[in-house]
Order: C-alpha cells, then structure tokens, then sequence
C-alpha cells in the first residue's frame, strides 16, 4: 500500500532533527532516518502499530519509536501519515486531517 505524508507530518520531522541536532547533528539525522524506515513498513502492514487511545478509531493508528509516537490513517486506497509527535505530547481532541 502507497504512504502518503501531510505536510504537517514533514514540518514535524524537521521541528524533531532541529530539536535533536542542538545536541547532535549525528544523532538527529540518525532518529529522522529511523522515523522514515519504521514508516516504510507501513507499506506491507498498513494496520501496524495499535489504535490511538485518545481516539478509539480502528482507522487511526500509532507505530512507536524510542520516544516518538508516529500517527497514520488507513484508508482504504493509502497509509496517510498524520503527524509524529514525542509521547509526553498531549493530542488534540479530533484527529488532524493533516495538510
């Protein structure tokens, strides 16, 4: 299956390697290159990963990864990547739509 990812997703990728790298550049490309590898899993195990407890959907769904709590959608066409988020992050209410 396709993987699709908002742009809200990137630019939470990018706030996440600018985060990581003032500490080190090395470390943080290290993270954003293992956040793409677990989402590429996606592709053959769309459902992976469980539901996510703020919303009690079966269609949204996290995969985890050290810190990070990685948000998808599966619809029925593609895998849309809704956002990634560290775990202590507290969801909105609604599911975002992404961008």
């Amino acid at each position: 299956m396709k993987v699709k990812w908002t742009a809200y997703a990137i630019e939470d990728l990018h706030a996440i390697r600018i985060h990581i790298s003032r500490d080190s550049e090395h470390f943080a490309a290290i993270i954003v290159d293992r956040i793409f590898a677990r989402v590429k899993q996606l592709e053959a195990f769309p459902e992976s990963g469980q539901m996510v407890p703020e919303y009690g959907r079966e269609d949204i769904r996290e995969i985890l990864l050290h810190s990070y709590r990685i948000i998808h959608h599966v619809l029925s066409d593609h895998v849309r990547v809704i956002t990634v988020v560290h775990g202590s992050v507290t969801l909105p209410h609604a599911p975002p739509t992404g961008r």
